[in-house]
């Protein structure tokens, strides 16, 4: 018998974490724990997550290949990316490829929807193949940023340079987005590898994938098998078991934000760098001079669909509430309408006045993941509730606050955002300066909120948007694309033969 490995757990057993604090096992887990398990606590919250062996072996496996491809990727040329990226984009373009890739996104789809689960990033559409495959030929011929020399010192005799390099192995844990696909393989551009572990809800899809499209393209090209690796395990436990692989380089979540937390957390106890693109919600901000069309659209092309840049909480001056609100709710309602839904409307409770009645008394049908439900259409709430994220399916929902002026309006976002996108509807220079200055966010903007996207806005593929919620990001954009992958190497060029310090 091994004693140094954990056996087992007895209901009630103490365990001791962030130094000082105890939690205990409860019987559910002290039941399911067996011999080969693993038990990780979060030291900032005493959280007991339970990883199977079955998930930690899945795990290994997929950080075994990508280690394994990425001590070849050194050899790799990138005339051999480029072909990977066109291969890979061309049998996504095959129709005869894809019908097996939709039928099991279908599938994956239909499985959802019978557990009452959202699927509005789930399906596998044609806006979402073209988006994949555009993305992948977007990094098909970028330059690499391997072999770029960044700084050059001279001192007698010798010189040093600062160049850039492959990072090492890319740990990628998402929700079901198949599209994640193609943007996480921008890794590669730059020489490193990257392993994906996939919601359950999308397994069905990254299979086939990986299967008809990823694989195939890899041994096209010449690239080593594992250089993009699924971890194969439908449980959550399977991305605790990843994150605290020591072998990664970087791991990377995207999701709810709950969900990333804790992610962000086991790899960060591992002494893995981590990069966390989970809670999301964008707040427009209207000007007192703002011009009421222009608020309109930016309303109205803010909530196309629910993603993290939606538009979530629209804020008003009081000074202009009379013309604004009623533009508000125009946007909002045309939203709902393009999407053939009706709007939900979260209302401050100081802030009711300024909203007719009728949104009040008029109960409509909303589109929830589990199916139509009877609900008033506005509802209010206390102003803590602006820390919300509306997680909706088809029927836009936004909560509006009416404020004083511009000042309260960025400290309501700075006390209740996750700190992520404002947009101030104004064509005054000095008040759109004012907010870049004393906002708290990366990304900033005049007008609809969509813009933040690194294949819309940057013309390449992301890997996901940071938010500042857990502070500002050390020297990179809340962006994070794969060419923005890379260490630094020194490397020492030495001409006088007897140099000496």
């Amino acid at each position: 018998m091994d004693t140094t490995r954990l056996q087992r757990l007895e209901p009630g057993m103490p365990v001791v974490y962030g130094g000082d604090r105890v939690t205990h096992v409860g019987e559910d887990l002290a039941a399911a724990f067996v011999e080969g398990d693993a038990l990780v606590v979060l030291q900032d919250r005493g959280d007991l997550l339970h990883v199977p062996a079955a998930d930690r072996a899945a795990a290994d496996t997929a950080v075994t290949a990508a280690a394994d491809a990425f001590e070849r990727m050194g050899a790799v040329g990138d005339d051999q990316l480029d072909r990977f990226y066109e291969d890979f984009a061309a049998r996504l373009e095959d129709d005869a490829v894809f019908a097996r890739i939709a039928a099991a996104n279908e599938s994956d789809v239909a499985s959802a929807r019978s557990r009452g689960r959202s699927v509005t990033r789930l399906i596998l559409d044609e806006r979402m193949r073209a988006d994949m495959v555009a993305g992948l030929r977007g990094w098909r011929g970028r330059p690499s940023a391997r072999g770029v020399v960044l700084e050059t010192v001279e001192h007698d005799g010798w010189r040093l340079e600062q160049v850039t390099d492959r990072l090492g192995v890319v740990a990628f844990v998402f929700e079901g987005r198949p599209n994640v696909f193609a943007d996480a393989c921008g890794v590669l551009r730059s020489g490193n590898t990257v392993v994906f572990r996939i919601g359950s809800d999308a397994l069905g899809t990254a299979r086939a994938i990986v299967e008809h499209a990823l694989d195939p393209a890899l041994a096209e090209a010449g690239l080593p098998a594992g250089a993009a690796a699924l971890v194969d395990a439908p449980s959550r436990a399977a991305g605790w078991a990843l994150f605290s692989d020591r072998r990664l380089a970087l791991a990377v979540a995207r999701g709810s934000g709950e969900a990333v937390r804790q992610l962000g957390a086991v790899a960060s106890q591992a002494g893995n760098d981590v990069s966390l693109h989970g809670t999301g919600g964008a707040w427009i901000v209207g000007s007192p001079q703002a011009d009421t069309d222009r608020f309109r659209a930016a309303v109205h092309r803010s909530l196309d669909r629910k993603v993290c840049n939606t538009l979530n909480t629209c804020v008003v001056p009081a000074a202009a509430a009379e013309r604004l609100v009623p533009a508000f709710l125009d946007g909002l309602v045309q939203a709902a309408a393009d999407r053939g839904t009706n709007p939900k409307l979260h209302v401050v409770e100081a802030s009711r006045a300024h909203v007719p009645t009728d949104w009040f008394e008029r109960s409509v049908k909303i589109s929830r993941a589990e199916g139509e439900q009877e609900e008033p259409q506005a509802e209010l709430l206390l102003e803590e509730g602006l820390a919300t994220e509306w997680e909706w399916e088809d029927s836009p929902e936004v909560t509006l606050v009416v404020v004083e002026d511009l000042d309260e309006a960025v400290a309501l976002f700075n006390r209740y955002s996750p700190h992520f996108v404002i947009s101030l509807i104004s064509d005054d220079e000095a008040e759109l300066e004012r907010v870049f200055a004393t906002a708290d966010a990366p990304y900033v903007g005049n007008g609809f909120t969509r813009w933040v996207d690194g294949q819309y806005a940057l013309q390449r593929p992301e890997l996901g948007l940071s938010n500042w919620e857990r502070g500002r990001l050390f020297a990179r954009s809340g962006i994070l694309s794969g060419d923005a992958i890379f260490t630094v190497r020194s490397r020492a060029h030495q001409d006088e033969v007897d140099l000496h310090r």
